[in-house]
């Protein structure tokens, strides 16, 4: 059976983790790059808040390539869109023909990823789709993926929640309106270890920082909120990576 070539679209975080994971054991695709939006002028993973030296460090232990977007502080939906086509024209012609993505159930959300991929002759995969989030985030503690929760919305989450491991005692302390999974946006996290990763990546917790966002048209989110516009304070956990 001849593997499709796919590129991962990585945010660092549970789900595209857990999803490459999937993607990794099928013998459907051969993984060729981790594709993620950065924010040019931080040097950090945009909305997760991560340093790139940590995403970098993920990519090395997972043994693939990574391919960065690099977009400004405050870029249009326009310009996203310019960019984001931009860098999937050069997948594109790679001979790549499938993009991953760890989305769960956002319909408008795949809606507008596989607008965006069919002008380029690309085809959305989805390998977590409409599972359920509960046993999502079960299945991946029990896997051994090791998290950190690196950034809260502040309306669904305190700030005593930001730079906790996600584990099963995390899991029992969220609000019943809070998704398992953060689907709706109310938490993101940084993996560092994991049945994919050669070995741990290691950090450790630096500053807790509060962040508010009035956005209208414009983001410097990750590409998984990149259709969405904030009115709210979001907590972040800075990590710093070590050797």
């Amino acid at each position: 059976m001849s593997h499709q070539r796919a590129i991962m679209n990585w945010s660092g975080g549970k789900d595209s983790a857990l999803a490459l994971y999937h993607s990794l054991r099928s013998e459907r695709w051969a993984i060729q790059s981790l594709l993620t939006s950065v924010n040019d002028q931080h040097e950090r993973v945009s909305m997760h808040g991560v340093r790139v030296d940590l995403l970098e460090a993920q990519a090395n232990r997972l043994g693939l390539p990574l391919q960065l977007l690099r977009l400004p502080g405050n870029v249009s939906m326009e310009a996203y869109d310019t960019r984001m086509h931009q860098a999937l024209q050069l997948v594109r012609q790679q001979e790549v023909t499938h993009s991953i993505f760890g989305d769960i159930f956002l319909e408008d959300l795949r809606q507008y990823r596989e607008t965006q991929l069919s002008r380029v002759n690309l085809i959305g995969e989805f390998p977590l789709w409409q599972r359920n989030t509960t046993e999502l985030i079960h299945e991946f503690v029990d896997l051994g993926f090791r998290a950190v929760l690196v950034c809260v919305n502040e309306k669904q989450l305190n700030a005593e929640f930001v730079g906790r491991e996600l584990d099963l005692d995390l899991l029992k302390d969220l609000p019943k309106s809070v998704d398992p999974c953060g689907e709706n946006g109310e938490y993101h996290s940084f993996v560092y270890d994991g049945p994919i990763f050669s070995n741990p990546v290691g950090f450790s917790r630096g500053e807790i920082v509060r962040r508010t966002y009035t956005l209208s048209g414009g983001t410097d989110c990750h590409t998984d909120d990149a259709d969405r516009s904030w009115d709210t304070g979001f907590w972040y956990q800075d990590l710093i990576f070590q050797e």
